[in-house]
C-alpha cells in the first residue's frame, strides 16, 4: 500500500509541473494542474495567499496582478480571484531576488502525484500496436497471378 505524499511532495510537484509549463508549447494541461493541486492546498490549510504583485512581462501592455502563495518554503502565483482584491494586500513589483529552492522531480511523477491529490482519475497507459508482421518472401506461395489478354490470343 503506497503512502500519502507529504505537504512538502506535492509542493515539489507543483514546482516541478509549473517549470515544465512555462516551457510546453501546450502548457494549459500542466497550468490547470498547479492551480487546482493550489487551491486545494488553500483548502486545506496547507498553502498561504499571502497578497498581490503586478505582473513582470503584462500582455497587451495592460497592467494586472498575480496572487502570491506560499506552500512549505515554496512561493507561487496564480491568476487571482475577484475577492482576492477586497482581502490581499498588494505588494508591488515582484522581488527578483526571491527563488524558490532547487528541486528535482520527474514530470511524470509529479502529475500522478498531483492528479492523485486532487482526485483525477490515472490515465491507462498508452498501448503501442506492434507492428503487423510481414510475410517472409520464403513462406509466400508463389503464382502467376498476371494474366495478360495480349497472349490470350
Amino acid at each position: 500500500m503506497k503512502s500519502s505524499p507529504t505537504i512538502r511532495d506535492l509542493t515539489v510537484a507543483i514546482y516541478t509541473v509549473n517549470r515544465h509549463a512555462k516551457t510546453a508549447p501546450d502548457n494549459k494541461e500542466l497550468y490547470d494542474l498547479k492551480k487546482l493541486a493550489l487551491e486545494k492546498l488553500i483548502k486545506k490549510g496547507h498553502a498561504t495567499k499571502i497578497g498581490l504583485h503586478f505582473v513582470d512581462n503584462p500582455k497587451f501592455s495592460q497592467q494586472h496582478s498575480t496572487t502570491l502563495v506560499r506552500c512549505c518554503d515554496f512561493l507561487f502565483h496564480m491568476i487571482p480571484e475577484k475577492e482576492d482584491f477586497k482581502s490581499l494586500p498588494h505588494l508591488g513589483q515582484q522581488d527578483q531576488t526571491a527563488r524558490n529552492p532547487q528541486e528535482r522531480m520527474s514530470l511524470r511523477v509529479a502529475k500522478e502525484l498531483l492528479e492523485g491529490f486532487i482526485g483525477i482519475p490515472p490515465k491507462k497507459p498508452i498501448i503501442k500496436k506492434s507492428k503487423l508482421k510481414k510475410k517472409s518472401v520464403h513462406n509466400v506461395h508463389k503464382t502467376n497471378s498476371f494474366r495478360s489478354s495480349y497472349l490470350d490470343g
